[in-house]
This record gives structure tokens, sequence and C-alpha cells, in this order.
């Protein structure tokens, strides 16, 4: 069973989202102390975290920086301002996902669902390593290292650069991507695939790597990688 941390202080919302995934089967914690988040995340060890963006004490965004200087845990982001800097904002800081309140509950269901099958379920893809341009790219550890270094990825940025490398030196399509993430794309800004790739080239610029991401425009994106003489 799926354990799920929810960081929201509406009381009733938070019964009402717990109600709900429970009867998905899931395990939903809540928080009990909002000066404490970290200590309670620790505790509980959670599969993924919903998270909303106004909190007492501290904003969403601070527990978003927190968690991932510890933890590359699955994170889905819930706001109810209407304001595109917190979506990019979001994606900047390592989220894999973003809701608009007031939103469907079907809507976070499928979210939850789509985030734990892509995450949990390529992790277990017998082929761990892959090699890219001279650098190892570790799929289960979300990491990868080459003669420069080694840089730590999201879930989400892993995904996307596996997803390029299994096409490389063919363009990926911006609605192959899309659907291959999220699954359904109805419900994605698309936007949010932008931040995610902008986030992973900025990453792989520390070792070298990010001009290997290219942009298509109006295409896609694609993963160069000269042959070797």
């Amino acid at each position: 069973m799926f354990k799920l941390l929810v960081i929201e202080d509406d009381e009733s919302l938070f019964s009402e989202i717990r109600e709900r995934l429970t009867q998905w089967s899931y395990d939903v914690y809540g928080i009990s102390n909002f000066e404490k988040v970290m200590e309670e995340f620790s505790e509980v060890k959670p599969d993924l975290v919903i998270i909303d963006i106004q909190l007492p004490k501290y904003d969403g965004f601070h527990w978003c920086r927190m968690i991932r200087n510890h933890s590359n845990v699955p994170i889905i982001f819930l706001s109810s301002r209407d304001h595109p800097t917190d979506m990019v904002m979001s994606m900047q800081l390592g989220a894999d996902d973003y809701i608009q309140k007031p939103f469907h509950f079907d809507v976070l269901i499928a979210k939850v669902q789509a985030t734990l099958r892509r995450v949990y379920n390529y992790n277990n893809d017998q082929i761990h390593l892959k090699t890219w341009c001279g650098a190892t790219v570790d799929y289960e550890k979300n990491s990868v290292s080459n003669d420069n270094g080694t840089i730590e990825l999201t879930k989400n940025e892993t995904y996307i650069l596996k997803t390029l490398i299994e096409h490389k030196n063919k363009i990926v399509s911006r609605d192959e991507l899309i659907h291959q993430l999220w699954e359904d794309e109805r419900f994605i800004s698309d936007n949010t695939l932008t931040v995610n790739v902008n986030r992973l080239r900025k990453r792989l610029d520390e070792i070298g790597l990010g001009q290997n991401i290219e942009t298509k425009v109006g295409q896609g994106y694609l993963a160069k990688e000269v042959p070797s003489s």
C-alpha cells in the first residue's frame, strides 16, 4: 500500500482528500504540527507528498525545498492562488505536478495514480543504468555521472531524460512526452513540460551535457548523441 502525506491546513479539505484517497486503498497521513513538517515527513516516509502552497508559519515552497534537500519523493502542489508564477516556481523547486483549486477529486486521483505508476513502475525495470554521451545515467538513483561530477534529478526529470535517450537523435514530440509523463494531457498546462525540460537542461549544464538536449521549435525535444568513431 502506498503511503501519501497530505500537507494541508484546511481540515475539511484534508478530511475530504483523505476519505477519497483511502477509498483507493492509499494510506493517507496529515500534519499535526505545521512547525514540525520535516519531523513528521521523516516519520511517515511517504511514497508521495501532496502539499498546499498557503500554509501556516511557512508556505509550501519552503517545505518543498526542505523535502528536496533530503528526498526525491514525488510532490504534487495544490494552490488556490491564480498566479502562473506559482506553477513555475513549484516546478523549478522540483515538484512533479500542480493542481489549481478548486479541483475535481477525480482529477486529483488521476494525477496521484499517474505519478505513482510513472515513478515506481519504471524504477522496477531490470536495466537501471544507461550510458549516454559518455555519462552514466542511473534511472534507479535518479542521477547522471561523468568526469565532471554527479548530478541528482527529480523523478520527472529522470523520466524525461529516459524517454529522450530511448529515442536519441530522434525528435520526441511535446504531446508524446506529456502523454507518457502525465497520461491525460487535458489536465496539464503546456508550460509544465517546458519548465521541466528547462530545469533538466540546467541540471545537465552542471556536468557539461545541457547542450545535448535540443529544443526543436514546433516539434518537440531531442537527446543528441554523436556516435563514437
